[in-house]
């Protein structure tokens, strides 16, 4: 039967893929299909759930500056945000329940309170998806978007505690401990070189860490968080980081299955659902005024609150401990399981479009901001030519640019720590996401002959050259690629050069070297 869900997995993931869908929007698909035919999940599907949701906490851990939980903008508008949100959910559906729409609403005031607790939650899986796709954990609203979710989670452990009246063990004082084996897991990790012993201690400490939390009553996912956060300043953390990615994003797929398992909606919670979906804007509503309260810029918070838009998978442990202990009916266990797994496809078509969405709505956006938020910009001065994102290519393309042009080069880079490393180091650089219209507009792209893209996701080039457009760049631009099919793409967009650095690797590598054949 693995074979039977494997194939079927594939054939639907690949072809919202040729339609321009995100794959997980297959996944989905195929697991109601799946259920709908009547085949049964293998135990295995459920293992490989719960290992991909402990693998992508830990590669979580491994990005996450624990400076930026303690922020007011993620702990506090998270708070605000429940208790915001479940007061409105309540009021609507004490309205709707005496007004008739559903029979699904009139339910007693605690099931009220309840329902709009699990559907307060954004989801882990789907947010980090979509930002690992446009390559923005590291930049401020993703960062942002990441706090918010570790605080939620932060919370659901205390809802699991108090729901189910069973208490941590009296050992989890000793979890404060784990700070001291800080030095012996970044020695573990220098020693363990860059093959497959690399990735099979990231597995081993996700696992590990997992495990530990277990022993002591508490929730595993966070364990596996908490690790990988205490190697989140290891200079080898990036690459670890990278040595899983590929193993987390597999063993998701079982869990994106698993929801269509969960159960069949009827044409009547269908109904119900879709009333439930129109609430998103009010879940985006939300998030995007309390963010600009803190302070934070129109478009942080915009993008941020896009990306939280959706339901999440946790709102499927409140239902099934709810279902459990009588608190609620099982139907709404599957309304609660359709609004999320709609929710995850909503989102990922959203946020695809998010820059191009601010590009357009900027002013009307950042009309909402309180005074002395809106970003402000450094000027790249006499810059000719711009290298962004200043990873191993980028840093490699300024070095040998800058020789010859001196001043003229400047790098251009979303993480603020990575700018302030550099910067540190004597280069010319400035913080800017490409893919924001305002950060051009600023620039003033009129002086700049040369636009480098040394970005690491197609999808983020392709928003780069978006966002060139609409700001009306008149210059020549170059970029990477990683495959043949990309670079093709980026050709017919206008792309002046494209440097498919796997497959010109060799000729840069012979270059270097043909000086050895001259004989003297």
């Amino acid at each position: 039967m693995d074979f039977i869900w494997i194939l079927v997995a594939f054939l639907c993931g690949f072809l919202v893929k040729q339609l321009g869908m995100p794959p997980l929007v297959g996944y989905l698909a195929a697991g109601f299909g799946l259920h709908a035919a009547g085949v049964k999940p293998a135990d295995s599907l459920d293992t490989l759930a719960e290992m991909g949701i402990t693998l992508m906490l830990f590669t979580i851990g491994l990005k996450i500056n624990f400076k930026a939980l303690i922020k007011p903008e993620v702990w506090a508008s998270s708070a605000m945000h429940t208790g915001l949100w479940v007061g409105v959910i309540v009021a609507i559906l004490a309205v709707s329940g005496w007004l008739g729409i559903s029979h699904y609403f009139d339910v007693p005031l605690h099931t009220q309170a309840l329902i709009g607790f699990s559907l307060s939650f954004s989801s882990t899986v789907c947010v980090v998806k979509m930002l690992e796709e446009a390559s923005e954990l590291k930049v401020r609203h993703g960062k942002l978007a990441l706090g918010i979710l570790i605080i939620q989670d932060i919370v659901a452990v205390v809802f699991l505690v108090v729901s189910t009246g069973k208490l941590p063990s009296v050992w989890a004082f000793a979890l404060l401990c784990l700070w001291l084996l800080k030095p012996v897991l970044n020695l573990m990790l220098s020693r363990a070189g860059h093959g497959e012993i690399l990735s099979l201690l990231g597995f081993f400490l996700a696992l590990g860490g997992a495990e530990l939390f277990y022993l002591v009553d508490m929730k595993g996912d966070l364990g596996a968080l908490v690790i990988g956060m205490l190697l989140a300043s290891h200079h080898k953390a990036a690459e670890l980081y990278k040595s899983l990615m590929s193993f987390k994003d597999l063993f998701l797929i079982g869990f994106f299955l698993s929801i269509g398992f969960t159960a069949l909606p009827t044409l009547d919670m269908a109904l119900t659902g879709a009333i439930l979906m129109l609430l998103l804007v009010v879940k985006f509503l939300l998030f995007f005024f309390l963010l600009l309260m803190f302070r934070v810029s129109g478009r942080s918070a915009f993008l941020s609150a896009l990306a939280l838009t959706n339901f999440s998978e946790f709102g499927l442990i409140v239902a099934s401990l709810s279902v459990e202990n009588g608190w609620m009916s099982q139907d709404w266990l599957v309304i609660i399981a359709l609004v999320m797994s709609i929710s995850f496809i909503l989102s990922s078509f959203m946020y695809r479009k998010a820059h191009h969405y601010y590009a357009i709505y900027h002013r009307l956006i950042n009309r909402f901001e309180r005074k002395g938020a809106h970003q402000s910009f450094d000027r790249p001065e006499g810059a000719e030519v711009l290298v962004l994102g200043m990873g191993r290519v980028g840093k490699g393309a300024y070095a040998a640019l800058q020789p010859e042009f001196g001043d003229k080069v400047w790098g251009i880079e979303s993480d603020p720590e990575r700018v302030q490393k550099l910067k540190d180091q004597g280069f010319s650089i400035v913080l800017g996401d490409s893919d924001d219209m305002e950060f051009w507009q600023r620039v003033c792209t009129q002086n700049i002959r040369l636009v480098m893209l040394a970005l690491p996701s197609q999808q983020e080039i392709l928003s780069t050259l978006e966002m060139l457009k609409l700001a009306n760049y008149q210059g020549k631009v170059a970029t990477v690629a990683r495959y043949e099919d990309e670079r093709e793409q980026l050709l017919s967009l206008g792309v002046d050069v494209v440097f498919n650095y796997y497959a010109e690797v060799g000729s840069g590598f012979a270059a270097e070297s043909r000086h050895l054949l001259v004989v003297d």
